[in-house]
Order: C-alpha cells, then structure tokens, then sequence
C-alpha cells in the first residue's frame, strides 16, 4: 500500500493531476499506520501477522 502510494504520488506530480496526489497521500498514511500497528504486535483486520 506504501509502494503504491508513493508512485501515485510521482504520477500526480509529473502530470499535475490532484486527485492521484491526494489519493497517493492517503494511501501512504494508511500503509504507514498500519505497518506501525502490525509491527506493535495488535491485531489488524482479525490477524496477528501478514504470513
């Protein structure tokens, strides 16, 4: 979910298009915080660990 964030947000920025700027931003707080709490050792989405 990082990875693709952070090439939305190279998109948005190479093409000037907001709406991908935007959706690369969320995409990335989201990833970021969720690899924080699974890293924490919480149970994310009824799962202890990805694997």
């Amino acid at each position: 979910m990082i990875v693709l964030g952070i090439i939305l947000l190279i998109v948005g920025f190479l093409t000037s298009i907001s709406i991908l700027w935007t959706i690369g931003i969320v995409l990335v707080v989201i990833g970021i915080v969720l690899w924080i709490l699974g890293a924490l050792g919480h149970a994310i989405g009824g799962r202890r660990h990805y694997w």
